[in-house]
């Protein structure tokens, strides 16, 4: 599947900081209430200086298997804080080309706009796929929320730390007395249908269905598909 580059990956971090903060502009925080009969979750993993992206492509919203595909490459960028997207990203657009078909959604383990400039790996990975993304983080990494409650399905809001009557995601509980997940939109969505679908999503654990199975592909050996 083609795609329109969006901008050059070769930056430091500083200049990638800086691209951010232009980036979340362009961001879409709406739902236009298409379709959804695809899901795909994204996950990657880095060991040893080489980065392996997998995409899980499932049915919604019975959650059958459809399509899966990797790519690996070395790891283009170091671990800083904030900048993940520039680590994982081409190796996630790698990955992406060899889809057969685009999903209606992805889900990725990661921040949407629950990010301090506004734009994690699932806002930015959004513009560049131009499909509507969600974050399903398994921790917080930037927002103020209280606890919710201990049964499936309830959550609490998250806020922005610098305005908090803004609301950026949700801390929701996917699985009775499990640990919630950090639910964050990240284009094209709003933060209510990005709980719903990632709850839709949880018929049996913690994570998502798409991003767990990715999960388990990209730690799998090197070759598989």
């Amino acid at each position: 599947m083609d795609l329109t580059p969006l901008h050059d990956w070769s930056l430091s971090p500083k200049q990638a900081a800086r691209l951010q903060e232009d980036l979340a502009d362009r961001l879409v925080l709406s739902w236009d209430d298409r379709p959804v009969t695809t899901v795909a979750g994204v996950d990657v993993s880095v060991k040893r200086g080489l980065s392996r992206a997998a995409i899980v492509l499932l049915s919604y919203p019975d959650l059958e298997p459809l399509e899966g595909v990797t790519a690996e490459m070395p790891t283009p960028f170091p671990y800083v804080p904030g900048l993940l997207t520039f680590r994982e990203g081409p190796v996630v657009l790698k990955a992406w080309a060899k889809l057969s078909r685009p999903p209606d959604v992805v889900l990725f383990d990661g921040q949407g706009i629950a990010h301090p400039r506004r734009i994690g790996l699932a806002a930015h990975m959004g513009l560049w796929l131009d499909r509507p993304t969600v974050g399903c983080a398994k921790s917080r990494l930037y927002g103020t929320h209280s606890m919710p409650g201990p049964r499936k399905g309830e959550e609490v809001p998250l806020f922005d730390e610098r305005d908090e009557t803004r609301v950026i995601g949700c801390v929701l509980r996917t699985r009775e007395n499990v640990k919630p997940l950090f639910v964050s939109p990240g284009h094209l969505i709003d933060v209510h249908t990005a709980a719903q679908l990632t709850l839709a999503c949880c018929p049996k654990y913690r994570l998502p269905e798409p991003t767990r199975q990715a999960h388990r592909l990209a730690g799998g050996p090197s070759g598989a598909r």
